[in-house]
């Protein structure tokens, strides 16, 4: 019944081709705007379009893009709903440099970013105590005639209250204990607003800023400030919320408004929360609870802010205790610099305050404290360090490089004080530092190390100068100088934290032997009893830092002791992070192909230990990473024309990384893309030694695709590797790749997982046997075999396949069987291999090759067409008028119409889509189109018989 018609593939192809019109340079654009005037006088340009000229004054510009928004764009309706600028609006310079001070940019470190750190920092053991308030009934009840002094009288009382008794006081509480009551004090303030009750509030506020005068364990008191001033912003924020919302008709003000929109509501109840703080008895809980409101001040005077500044710097001073007091100075910084970072001048006198004092530290009162507490000298300085860090660096921020020279001049006054050397260093610009190497060394030569240890200043100096690079003279007398101290270092941590840093430093300014001399150093002193292994955080640091500054990794592994320096991470999951770390700067850095022996095993080893660390345990994401790395790798090895050494490589890969199935895979399309080199060089008349040489990288490949587990990566491998045997005339062993896939079809599962889901596999399978049959066109058959045994073969496997009920792709790969068997009956095939004869070479269009192909599509044709009288059903009749319509077009292309059998076959599928009502009434009224429009093609009149066989039925 079926008969195939003659195709010229080549004239098809040229009639698909856009037709081709001829442009004179310079009259025609695609990009070129369209401009229409009124003339006359015309000029044929491009078929379908007008360029013209006229002396016209009328013109217009068509846009596409912007007709779509009505010759309007979003910027420009912004632009136009903008208010207009004057020059009333305009501020004048002084103002607007202001404005430009009073805002702390990006650069600023917040202290949010610190809390986390100093909360981690400074913890204890040891128990803790806390005051919670009782709440209290009394003054609550008031009578309507009661006087406004009487009220104040009565509020009064109640902040009386909390001194009288209405405190419960906890002890023996844990560090999380203290933590856990400090935020329910918290929420316990936010709910007392939230309920209208500012007394209770401001009660709560109170008692937690008397904690603040507490060192009874002084080891926790930095966090313990921390926890206290979250609570005072809370109240800060809460208190300027409520009075801004008393200005506006809208809830807030703006931030820079003026008194002018402050009424007297607002600045009465704004006195008079200052005035209940006046009211507290008590220094510090009076000091903390005014700087919370500092801020406020804009609603009383313009100049309240600096002036209320100056007032609490002078109140700090009547704080005995040091610790104490140095956090006050700090808390006042912080409010500060949110409020008016242009007042430095209060921030200045703040810190040169407590530079006066600073001899406190070691005074008798402070040293009978640390003996009651236990507590060292050395110990108890670190814990100044947060607070005079930030003091400095809201000192530092955009300041004059003559402030770091004051700074320095105060140091040196002090006897080179170490805290506070170390302090100002971290503060103040790197480039400054930097700058001044020599002058910070002399000054930490002279510092007493007693209190703070000299390898801390180190440590500071080496993160500013990893930073800024110091001038080029020093650099080399720097090194010297710091490692002198480093090197005679006892205890491995502290070594090892200074020995980071400076190893940055060391690989910016100095060449691989330096480098080298470094390492040596670190190995030395961190082998002894395994003292590596409580700094292995410090080590990939240090690895981290080598190879970000020495990108050639023909250098990098030439410096002697980098290689021992990995042998120190011992512990496995370390070990494979710095090879990963290792593995993705390679990736990234490494521009060309190598073949270096000395990269090459270095990285082995180092993917070997990737490789290595996988097992049943490993997560599958895990495993994915690891193989992207290493295929990274094995994409950047080449040998260059030396493929039998390219293959050794290869063939050494899979020995060493077999547990990683996509490296499998990798390697397999690595040897197939050698193969195809090989030809390539060759230009496809291979000698003796390069086809042996090709049958062996088949063979590779052969042995390796079994190995795998995912079957449709078999698949696809067998389809590649068989396409590449075949492009190197290696028929046999094309034909042993296709018969393994044939053979593997039946192992398919129903479902696959895909991204941790399960999904039907039969989408997979059809496009995988749509390109397979692509390929059988140009195999040819084996003189030893029968006509189209693989062809067969296949067709075998999928008609005993077991396809999902309500699917229909087993017919959608008999509509692709009965294209291939259309293309192969002509007498040349649309595609070749070079040097391999297909069937039409080999059969000629002998008459029994014919009549097979013929027997075979009839075969096919059964199988669909039980298939339709199956989907005869009501539930499927939308499915059958779909593959009716489908297979009326296979045949439309395909087949000779002009076979009576095969032109009635037609119009019966025709009318079979439209039977039921559910074809597209567009999509046949195009195909009938398409069926006319052919009919005028030569060869192709019988076309104009058909078309009145299928008509066209309504829904109705």
């Amino acid at each position: 019944m079926w008969h195939s018609r003659f195709r010229n593939y080549d004239a098809e192809l040229e009639s698909c081709r856009p037709e081709r019109v001829a442009v004179e340079y310079g009259d025609y654009h695609p990009l070129k705007l369209i401009t229409v005037t009124d003339s006359k006088t015309k000029k044929l340009g491009r078929k379908g379009s007008t360029s013209s000229t006229s002396s016209s004054s009328s013109s217009s510009v068509a846009d596409p893009l912007s007709t779509v928004l009505d010759g309007t764009d979003p910027l420009s309706i912004f632009a136009a709903t903008a208010e207009p600028i004057t020059p009333a609006t305009h501020m004048d310079n002084g103002k607007k440099k202001r404005d430009k001070e009073d805002v702390v940019g990006s650069d600023f470190q917040p202290w949010s970013s610190k809390r986390s750190e100093i909360l981690a920092r400074y913890t204890t053991t040891e128990k803790l105590s806390i005051n919670l308030f009782m709440g209290s009934d009394k003054g609550k009840a008031s009578t309507p005639g009661s006087a406004v002094s009487e009220k104040v009288r009565t509020r009064l009382e109640e902040l009386d209250d909390l001194e009288e008794g209405s405190q419960k006081e906890l002890l023996n509480l844990t560090q999380q204990d203290y933590v856990n009551r400090i935020e329910e004090l918290n929420q316990s303030l936010k709910d007392s607003w939230a309920s209208d009750q500012k007394v209770k509030a401001l009660k709560i506020v109170i008692q937690c800023s008397k904690l603040l005068s507490d060192t009874a364990v002084i080891q926790f008191y930095p966090s313990k400030f921390v926890l206290i001033t979250d609570i005072l912003d809370t109240f800060g924020k809460l208190v300027y919320e409520r009075i801004s919302s008393m200005c506006a008709e809208r809830s807030t003000l703006a931030d820079n408004f003026t008194l002018e929109h402050v009424n007297d509501t607002a600045k009465e109840t704004c006195l008079n929360w200052f005035f209940k703080i006046a009211s507290i008895r008590e220094l510090v809980p009076r000091f903390y609870v005014e700087a919370a409101i500092l801020k406020c001040n804009k609603f009383l005077s313009t100049g309240g802010i600096a002036e209320c500044l100056r007032r609490l710097t002078s109140m700090i001073r009547g704080i005995g205790d040091p610790l104490v007091a140095v956090y006050a100075r700090a808390y006042l910084c912080r409010v500060g610099m949110a409020v008016a970072p242009h007042l430095k001048e209060s921030l200045n006198k703040n810190f040169f305050d407590f530079l006066l004092t600073f001899k406190q530290i070691h005074g008798d009162s402070v040293q009978n404290l640390l003996v009651v507490q236990c507590v060292e000298i050395p110990l108890y300085l670190t814990l100044y360090s947060p607070a005079i860090d930030w003091i400095l660096q809201c000192i530092a921020y955009r300041a004059p490089e003559a402030l770091l020279t004051e700074m320095m001049e105060r140091c040196k006054k002090l006897g080179n004080n170490a805290l506070l050397l170390n302090s100002v260093m971290s503060a103040f610009r790197a480039e400054f530092i930097a700058t001044r190497s020599m002058d910070f060394i002399a000054m930490i030569k002279e510092c007493d190390e007693s209190g703070f240890p000299k390898h801390l200043l180190f440590r500071s100096l080496g993160l500013n100068l990893a930073l800024a690079d110091p001038p080029e003279n020093d650099r080399l007398h720097i090194l010297n100088e710091a490692w002198k101290v480093i090197t005679k270092l006892k205890h491995p941590l502290d070594y090892i934290n200074c020995a980071e840093v400076w190893v940055e430093y060391t690989c910016r300014h100095f060449t691989k032997r330096e480098v080298n001399t470094i390492l040596a150093d670190v190995i030395k002193h961190m082998t002894p009893d395994r003292a590596f292994e409580d700094a292995y955080p410090q080590l990939k640091s240090v690895i981290e830092k080598v190879i970000a500054h020495f990108q050639d990794f023909a250098v990098l592994f030439s410096v002697e002791k980098f290689l021992p320096f990995l042998d120190m991470f011992q512990k496995e999951t370390v070990r494979v992070e710095v090879c990963k770390c290792i593995m993705e700067a390679f990736i990234r850095n490494q521009q060309e192909l190598t073949k270096d022996p000395v990269i090459l095993n270095a990285l082995l080893h180092v993917c070997k230990t990737m490789h290595d660390s996988v097992n049943a345990l490993t997560l599958e994401d895990e495993k994915r990473m690891l193989a992207i790395l290493i295929n990274g790798f094995i994409k950047m090895v080449s040998f260059g024309r030396d493929f039998e050494q390219q293959l050794s490589f290869y063939v050494e890969a899979r020995s060493m990384f077999c547990n990683l199935e996509p490296v499998l895979i990798q390697l397999i399309h690595s040897v197939n893309q050698l193969a195809m080199e090989t030809r390539k060089v060759m230009k496809g008349n291979h000698s003796r030694k390069t086809a042996a040489f090709v049958r062996a990288c088949v063979a590779f490949c052969f042995i390796t695709i079994p190995s795998l587990t995912s079957i449709f990566a078999r698949l696809n491998l067998y389809l590649h590797s068989g396409q590449v045997a075949l492009a190197n005339q290696c028929l046999s062993q094309a034909d042993a790749f296709f018969k393994a896939a044939v053979s593997l079809v039946p192992e398919v599962p129903k479902t696959i997982n895909i991204d941790g889901k399960m999904r039907s596999s039969d989408s997979f399978l059809l496009e995988f046997l749509s390109n397979f049959f692509s390929t059988l066109l140009i195999v040819p058959d084996h003189p030893e075999q029968g006509v189209l045994f693989l062809v067969r073969g296949l067709l075998n496997v999928i008609e005993d396949y077991t396809w999902e009920d309500n699917s229909d792709d087993k017919i959608r790969i008999y509509t692709n069987v009965l294209h291939l068997l259309s293309a192969m009956s002509q007498e040349s095939y649309p595609y070749h291999v070079d040097k391999v004869d297909s069937n039409d070479n080999l059969y000629g269009g002998d008459t029994k090759f014919l009549s097979e192909i013929n027997r075979l599509c009839e075969t096919v044709i059964g199988q669909v067409l039980d298939h339709l009288k199956v989907l005869g059903k009501d539930e499927t009749l939308k499915r059958q008028s779909l593959l009716a319509l489908l297979f009326f077009n296979s045949i439309l292309a395909h087949g000779d119409l002009r076979n009576n059998k095969l032109n009635q076959l037609s119009v019966n599928l025709w009318s079979l889509a439209q039977k039921h009502g559910f074809a597209d009434t567009k999509t046949m009224v195009r195909t009938l189109e398409y069926i006319k429009k052919q009919s005028k093609r030569p060869g192709m009149s019988h076309f104009n018989e058909l078309a009145p066989r299928l008509p066209l039925q309504s829904r109705t």
